[in-house]
């Protein structure tokens, strides 16, 4: 038997998008940002701006900005 050796899950980050006003752009938001390597799960939420991403390791901030712009909203930050 193999001990598994590599104990770290998954990376759970929040982002305010700002713009959002609809379940339309929850999902533009949400498909661009999937498309990330590494991304397993996006939620986002228009009535609070907020945009929940869990991937495998930590994404890059340009990469997720970039993702929100081709969606055609605005990255705030983090949460």
């Amino acid at each position: 038997m193999t001990a598994q050796t590599d104990t770290t899950g998954p990376v759970t980050t929040v982002y305010k998008v700002s713009g959002m006003s609809c379940g339309h752009c929850e999902g533009a938001v949400s498909g661009e940002i999937s498309q990330i390597s590494g991304v397993s799960s996006v939620t986002a939420v228009a009535s609070t701006g907020e945009v929940t991403v869990v991937s495998a390791t930590p994404l890059d901030d340009d990469a997720v900005r970039a993702a929100v712009d081709e969606a055609g909203f605005e990255l705030a930050g983090k949460a």
